[in-house]
Parts: structure tokens; C-alpha cells; sequence
């Protein structure tokens, strides 16, 4: 059979995109229930090339033959404002997945970032450029452009489950995937948790405790743990000096 491209994805509403992009992947996640959530975070050993930037965009995925790049170049011309181009190439974990000069084209065409489930090359003019790119290292050997590879189909990055069209957020503390029938409740999630927080950071500020805030008192008391008003050996100490 042979590998598909496929050149469309879901649609999703501009505006839900850019709020997204206004909460931290922390707060998304936790937003998520337990189980959805933590299935959501991609490994974190893909990380932040450049620290400080947030990046939102809907998934155009790549699954790519270990070594090569041609199936990644056709999937940068879908990409675009509101887009992330999400790689991965099964088989093979030094196989750079990115490169500068097509950050320059990514750039021209609006791209909101990358996120390589593997390493990259160009590093150096990748930080001078602040090119958006999450990945897992950098390595510089040569990609061919010959195939095979697929385009738009569901892959498994960093060892989630991506689907196309997928919102994608990221930051300093990592790379999140959000399917998109349950980005609106997410994203009203994460926004109430950051409301809560902003309220206890001034709580703190006026002089209030956050082991109290957070009901850490109730929570130390039925977990069975025992204070001490002691050193840890005061007891074998008190035995030694009696003898």
C-alpha cells in the first residue's frame, strides 16, 4: 500500500487557539483529568532549544523514515499561522529530524514551531535565530530526501498519540497534546486554576502560609506520617549516655 499525504486537517477556532496560548502547559495539564493528562505529556526529554517561548498551533504530523527528510519538506508547505509541525521517525533516535534552513522556510510561512522526537542540526544558528524547536539533542548527520514517509496521520511522538489537526502547546516545561474535543474544557480549566493561583500568590505576599493554603495540615494528617518534636537519633543518643 502506498504512504499517504494527506493535506487537510480539522479545523479549530483561532480564537481558542490564542487562548490557549495564554496558559502554561502546567496549568493545561492539570486541567486534564489524572489519567488524559498524563498521557498528554510528551516525554520530557524533549525539550525547549530555546528557553522563554510558548508556542500553540494545531498538529501537521510526520511520520518519516529513519534518516530522511523528503516526507518533513512536503509537510512544511501545510504548515502556517496557528500550525506545529510535530516529527517523528520510528527506528532510528540519531536521526536529525530539523535543520536551519528549513526553519527559514517555516519562518516565512508563519510556522509556529517544531517538535522533533529526536535530535536536530544547526544548532547553533537555531539559537541565534530563536527559532521555536522542542527536541530531544542535537546530532550532525545528513538527511536524505527520498522516502518513504507519511503526512497527517496519527503518529506517536515522545510517546503520546498525536492525531492531526491535535492542539499542541509548549513551553520551558514541555510539550503537551490537547485533542481537540476537549481543548474548550481545558483551556476553561486551566484558566481557573491560574485565577486560583493569582489569588494565593497575593495570599502569600500579604503573609499568609502556603502550607496552610493549600490545606497541607489536613492532607499531613491522613497520610499517617508522624511529627516528632525530636532529632531523629535523640532516642539512641539519650540510651548511649545512661550506660
Amino acid at each position: 500500500m502506498s504512504h499517504r499525504i494527506y493535506t487537510q486537517i480539522p479545523a479549530c477556532d483561532p480564537t481558542l487557539l490564542d487562548a490557549i496560548g495564554k496558559s502554561s502547559v502546567a496549568d493545561l495539564h492539570e486541567a486534564m483529568d489524572t489519567m488524559p493528562g498524563r498521557s498528554a505529556l510528551l516525554d520530557p526529554s524533549i525539550r525547549a532549544l530555546n528557553r522563554g517561548i510558548t508556542v500553540v498551533g494545531q498538529a501537521i504530523t510526520v511520520n518519516t523514515f529513519p534518516g530522511d527528510g523528503l516526507a518533513g519538506h512536503r509537510a512544511l508547505r501545510l504548515t502556517g499561522p496557528g500550525r506545529v509541525l510535530v516529527v517523528t521517525s520510528p527506528g532510528d533516535p540519531n536521526a536529525p529530524l530539523f535543520a536551519e534552513l528549513v526553519s527559514l522556510a517555516a519562518s516565512e510561512l508563519g510556522t509556529e514551531g517544531v517538535i522533533a522526537d529526536g535530535p536536530i542540526r544547526d544548532s547553533d544558528a537555531l539559537v541565534h535565530s530563536r527559532f521555536p524547536v522542542w527536541c530531544r539533542g542535537t546530532y550532525a548527520g545528513r538527511p536524505l530526501k527520498r522516502g518513504p514517509g507519511e503526512v497527517n496521520v496519527p503518529i506517536v511522538c515522545g510517546g503520546v498519540y498525536i492525531e492531526p489537526g491535535d492542539i499542541i502547546v509548549a513551553d520551558g516545561d514541555g510539550v503537551l497534546r490537547i485533542p481537540l474535543a476537549s481543548a474548550a474544557a481545558t483551556l476553561d480549566g486551566a484558566q481557573r486554576r491560574a485565577e486560583r493561583e493569582t489569588k494565593i500568590r497575593q495570599a502569600i505576599a500579604d503573609g499568609a502560609s502556603l502550607f496552610e493554603l493549600s490545606g497541607l495540615s489536613e492532607a499531613l494528617s491522613a497520610a499517617d506520617i508522624v511529627e516528632v518534636d525530636s532529632i531523629w537519633n535523640a532516642s539512641a543518643d539519650s540510651e548511649r549516655s545512661t550506660r
